[in-house]
């Protein structure tokens, strides 16, 4: 492998095994996100999507196998150096999760005050850049409750960039929205990952979204990645679960 930082995985799972009460969720998972990747993992509901975004952060411990973020074993960390490898991890949940009793300013300033020596007038500073790449600089007074649901996702995302993450994780970043909102969280994503070459996974079982958006693609059936590959040939695959997925189809052996 090149000793260049660039060619090596931001995030590597190996051969991941994961159980909820005697019950396999995740049977041997292996995969790779490269710096700057847009990787899009497919799967229907309850097929473990978000319980990797969760394993990743390390809050759910893998019953074998590796995740690595940045070369470091997730399983090993103690508290201090996972809060550090959280840190370097942006999350944009489904929901937004703001927190309603806050100001859009005061959920951005939230994890700095608390995880960084920042000044005021920092904060202030990164607060302002980070609205303003989602658009969202005149916002930064309202509440929650103030806004639609589109601007909320667009504030959960200037929140996930405060900390300048190397990674950032999406869950169903498209859910609840309606088709041109859903279009233009997907052009921030991309523009996002573009201007500031950060390295994203991508959870949905949105087709256009996950084309729309992806460098790569992985899906997830039955605890395995299936097919871990190019948008161009998950549109080409054969494989019959792929094909009924992303097709939409009623008929094949997902319904069986």
């Amino acid at each position: 492998m090149s000793n260049d930082p660039s060619s090596r995985p931001v995030l590597e799972l190996d051969q991941v095994r994961l159980a909820f009460e005697g019950e396999e969720v995740l049977r041997g998972v292996c995969l790779r996100a490269m710096q700057g990747e847009r990787l899009v993992i497919l799967g229907r509901s309850g097929s473990g999507k978000s319980t990797l975004l969760r394993l990743i952060l390390g809050i759910v411990k893998l019953v074998s196998g590796s995740v690595k973020f940045e070369g470091a074993e997730v399983s090993q960390m103690g508290r201090g150096r996972l809060n550090q490898m959280r840190s370097r991890i942006g999350m944009v949940y489904q929901y937004s999760a703001l927190i309603s009793s806050l100001n859009v300013r005061d959920n951005l300033a939230l994890p700095l005050e608390e995880l960084t020596d920042k000044s005021t007038r920092e904060i202030e500073a990164i607060v302002d850049e980070k609205l303003a790449l989602v658009g969202m600089a005149d916002a930064k007074n309202k509440m929650p409750a103030e806004l639609s649901g589109g601007m909320r996702k667009r504030v959960g995302f200037a929140r996930a960039l405060v900390l300048d993450p190397a990674l950032i994780l999406y869950d169903e970043p498209t859910a609840g929205l309606d088709p041109v909102i859903s279009a233009v969280i997907d052009e921030l994503i991309i523009t996002l990952s573009e201007k500031i070459e950060v390295t994203s996974i991508i959870v949905t079982h949105e087709m256009s979204s996950a084309f729309k958006v992806a460098t790569r693609m992985a899906m997830l059936y039955e605890g395995r990645i299936i097919l871990d590959d190019t948008p161009g040939h998950f549109r080409e695959s054969t494989d019959p679960v792929v094909a009924q997925f992303i097709h939409g189809e009623v008929d094949g052996p997902i319904l069986r």
